[in-house]
């Protein structure tokens, strides 16, 4: 297949070209290198430095013959989309969809979009989640990936699109930034490489579903083959508190520094967990990497580059 990948030069993007790439499909990336780095750009991959609203988009998509788009572009931070709504809209709403439309005028067959589990979810009514919870997002990033799933759905019955949605737990791995609020596993691992101490918001207690990054890419490759639109969590049905996971970071470290404690985020949700029963059913995915072994892969990565 040719498939495009948008922010293929960042983190879960370039795992994703990678793989799609060692299963012998053509890859092509744009990324606008905001966020993304050269050095994690596939040289078999032909790449573009090029946003997802810039015109030259359609020439790309034409010129070469884009089968799928898998969109990982995106603004992240949450509490960046709380100060700033209207940037965040711009990005992750109005950018997508001049991808959108870009996609069906170029003759695009299959999108496949990023979404988030947690944050459209918002604070949940039953743990796990399953696809069918009340969407209840609290911060302007959760709503605009909301707003997004609509979209494709209008695409998906004006044009015949064919959308697939993953909401993603809290993806972690190799090639993270540990300069984003997103990544927090990244962002204590960095801090102890630095012998400065993980801070810790409010109480600790919020919980996390924590999903490696071999394991989403896994789902992203095993979609390629889905013959109809659908929606799926990608999780592990487990719930991780801030204080475990930093337990367990610090002896994965070997690290004798302490944790620090700081003022609870008011935007930041309390609990959050995803089923993964209907991804089961129907691509036969599973989460396969426990999260002690892929904070171990993950601390190695990060000891041995600069990042």
């Amino acid at each position: 297949m040719n498939i495009l990948v948008t922010g293929g030069a960042g983190f879960i993007g370039s795992h994703i070209v990678d793989t799609y790439i060692e299963n012998n499909h053509n890859v092509v990336i744009i990324d606008d290198m905001s966020k993304g780095r050269k050095e994690f750009i596939n040289p078999k991959a032909t790449f573009h430095k090029v946003s997802i609203s810039d015109p030259r988009l359609a020439n790309i998509l034409k010129n070469e013959k884009i089968q799928v788009i898998n969109h990982h572009a995106a603004q992240i931070s949450v509490s960046d989309s709380v100060k700033n709504p209207v940037n965040d809209a711009k990005s992750n709403i109005i950018g997508t969809l001049q991808l959108l439309q870009n996609a069906v005028e170029c003759g695009v067959k299959t999108f496949i979009f990023a979404s988030t589990g947690g944050a459209i979810y918002g604070e949940q009514d039953y743990f796990p989640a399953r696809e069918d919870h009340p969407k209840k997002p609290t911060s302007p990033y959760g709503l605009s990936k909301l707003s997004v799933e609509g979209y494709l759905r209008f695409y998906k019955q004006q044009y015949g699109l064919k959308t697939i949605i993953f909401r993603y737990g809290n993806v972690f791995g190799p090639r993270q930034n540990p300069n984003s609020e997103a990544g927090v596993i990244a962002i204590f691992f960095n801090r102890l490489l630095k012998g400065c101490s993980p801070i810790i918001n409010g109480d600790g207690e919020q919980t996390r579903d924590y999903i490696f990054i071999r394991d989403v890419v896994q789902a992203n490759l095993l979609a390629l083959a889905l013959k109809k639109s659908d929606i799926f969590n990608v999780g592990t049905g487990e719930e991780t508190s801030v204080n475990e996971l930093t337990r367990l970071i610090l002896q994965v470290a070997e690290s004798k520094i302490n944790a620090e404690t700081s003022k609870k985020n008011n935007f930041e949700q309390r609990r959050s967990c995803l089923d993964y029963k209907k991804i089961k059913r129907s691509l036969n995915w599973t989460p396969k990497v426990p999260l002690k072994e892929g904070l171990t892969e993950t601390y190695s990565f990060f000891k041995e580059n600069d990042i």
